[in-house]
């Protein structure tokens, strides 16, 4: 029974995410989608508890009236037939209902719903462009999404769930007195006035702290996470104080939202406990006042009181909930600025798998600015750049920091998209073809080779998941990383491949990181191959041996490679010079020499291999 209810809903949809919408309605319908008719029964149950609840009422008032009115030998004969349906209600009905919305609301929404949410999110996210997560503390990204999707799941249930029982209850209970007598209702619409009041001035209060406060909550996580990913360089400038003070001023902003909301509650839990206490007041001396002048008989006052009292203790919990339900649109609201955002790079309208085919890349008069339009101050730019590699080229990219080769590179990977131009591979325009297949064609070594916190296997063969243990052997040898990853080990016993190398690789050294992540590269073998100082993070002895592995990579692959160390690109088929977003030079590193120009002033400016500052 329960794994039947359990999968009533898919948690892991396979639909394409597609944007969710920035209107918090049409948010949490957007994410709601697949459980709303769950939701429906769910609110039908909780509406029909809430009607035979209120029915038991009016039930009792009857009772008490027959017990006065009837001969106790005759009570069976004239009642027992209304008592046996009440019992069918009581002891049938009422168990069958609770027991349906348990099932709902505990096997099928609480734990599928949000998951459900979860996996769409996240989906959408990991498909956002990279300036989005640039833009942004990983940690805060994560807390949005786990905040946001238990918030939507809240928001959904208490409007269908809370607000259907509270809704029929109140109504049931104000037609159930009034029918009794006119005015026994008039306390009931007084309290209702009242406590509708305190709700309109507390709960969006309430809200708009509980925004504040999600914020406040996301980036408190965000700063800690960031201090924690980072905690080597903390401990490198015994900066612990200075993070302290960092960390202790998110915190303090955070607890200020955390005083402002339970101001909020202790006002709205002082005033309505005055509004059920005058309710109770009202309705019993009301009844007893219409019973002694002979207008409304002792049931009306046993129906009466009770719901008063009922509603007394409800007050509370209907409060709560309607605090809750703002305090989880609020947060919503918070989250929907991080999920509802546009892929700033996104695939075109029917765009296509790149085909195959040799590897030729051309860029043709490419323009490209950070931060957007012409007119905009720049923070780095390419202007009217041509670029032509043939099939199986190798080629050096030289410049000063900031000329625009990573900018370059970024391009040809889709990171961003260009002002104006075109860049083609075997003449397929890039902006037509759907990322994954472009970037499924380039082998990227970079600089900074972060790893995922996972094996040194499932790290080598993110390149090529399907790769044999001896095609992962192989990228091994060729990476040079056979000698090290043997005696790896962590802190759960596990060693060699099954070793994991911790959060972006942290437990190993730059240089075995590097020979990690050329591994990867290797056993991905793209057609295309990106060196963006691929040997900077080795010593000496070991690129000199890398350098020939390298070399093999490199065989039949069109190459970009950048390296401030001249000497290690030198041998390229071609060298193209880059200056302020242009190519000033191009040529072998002897025409350069021999041309005496930007390049010939870079290296012999050189210091031990390496590129001077100016």
């Amino acid at each position: 029974m329960f794994a039947w209810f359990e999968r009533r809903i898919d948690p892991y949809p396979d639909q394409t995410p597609t944007m969710p919408p920035s209107g918090l309605w049409r948010f949490v319908l957007h994410y709601s989608r697949g459980t709303l008719p769950w939701l429906v029964l769910l609110a039908v149950g909780s509406g029909l508890i809430a009607l035979i609840e209120v029915a038991l009422f009016g039930w009792l008032g009857q009772l008490i009236d027959q017990l006065a009115d009837t001969p106790r030998e005759v009570f069976w004969d004239r009642h027992g037939g209304s008592i046996a349906l009440m019992a069918l209600v009581l002891l049938v009905v009422m168990p069958a209902l609770n027991v349906v919305t348990s099932l709902v609301l505990h096997q099928s929404l609480m734990g599928n719903f949000p998951q459900r949410i979860r996996w769409q999110a996240h989906r959408w996210l990991l498909r956002q462009s990279v300036g989005y997560f640039q833009d942004e503390f990983a940690g805060r990204i994560a807390q949005r999404l786990m905040q946001t999707a238990l918030a939507v799941r809240e928001v959904s249930m208490k409007i269908m769930d809370v607000g259907s029982y509270v809704l029929i209850y109140f109504l049931g209970a104000m037609v159930l007195a009034a029918s009794q007598d006119w005015r026994l209702a008039l306390p009931f619409l007084v309290w209702a006035a009242a406590y509708g009041a305190l709700l309109w001035y507390v709960v969006p209060r309430l809200g708009r702290v509980a925004q504040e406060q999600a914020d406040a909550r996301s980036a408190m996580t965000g700063r800690i996470v960031d201090s924690y990913t980072n905690i080597a360089t903390v401990k490198l400038f015994s900066h612990s104080d200075r993070e302290e003070a960092w960390m202790h001023q998110g915190m303090h902003r955070f607890l200020g939202t955390v005083h402002a909301q339970m101001r909020l509650s202790s006002l709205q839990d002082m005033v309505l406990n005055l509004l059920n206490v005058w309710l109770v007041a009202a309705v019993a001396g009301l009844g007893l006042w219409l019973w002694t002048q002979g207008l409304i008989a002792v049931g009306a006052v046993a129906i009466a009181v009770p719901l008063a009292l009922r509603l007394n203790n409800m007050s509370h919990w209907i409060m709560w909930e309607f605090a809750a339900l703002f305090e989880n649109i609020g947060t919503v609201r918070d989250g929907i600025t991080s999920l509802s955002l546009p892929r700033e790079v996104r695939d075109a309208p029917g765009a296509q798998p790149l085909l195959p085919g040799p590897a030729a890349v051309r860029f043709d008069n490419v323009t490209f600015r950070y931060g957007g339009a012409a007119g905009a101050q720049p923070m780095a730019v390419l202007d009217d750049l041509t670029l032509h590699l043939r099939p199986g080229e190798r080629v050096g990219l030289v410049g000063r920091s900031g000329a625009g080769k990573s900018t370059l590179i970024n391009l040809l990977l889709r990171f961003h998209d260009i002002d104006a131009g075109r860049i083609t591979i075997d003449g397929q325009d890039i902006a037509q073809v759907t990322q994954d297949s472009l970037r499924a064609a380039i082998g990227v070594v970079t600089q900074d080779s972060s790893l995922l916190h996972r094996s040194v296997r499932e790290n080598i063969a993110y390149g090529r998941p399907d790769a044999t243990s001896d095609q992962i052997d192989h990228a091994l040898r060729m990476a040079e990383a056979d000698g090290f990853v043997p005696s790896l080990s962590d802190s759960q016993g596990r060693q060699g491949l099954d070793a994991h190398v911790g959060e972006r690789g942290v437990k190993l050294s730059g240089g075995q990181r590097q020979r990690i992540a050329i591994a990867r590269v290797a056993l991905k073998n793209a057609p295309i191959l990106i060196l963006d100082e691929a040997t900077s993070a080795l010593d000496s002895e070991v690129e000199a041996a890398i350098q020939s592995r390298l070399e093999a990579l490199m065989q039949g692959k069109t190459v970009i490679a950048i390296a401030h160390r001249l000497s290690t690109i030198a041998a390229m088929d071609r060298l193209v010079v880059m200056d302020q977003g242009r190519i000033v030079e191009q040529g072998s590193h002897a025409e350069l020499l021999e041309r005496d120009g930007l390049y010939a002033r870079l290296w012999h400016r050189q210091s031990g291999g390496f590129l001077a500052a100016d």
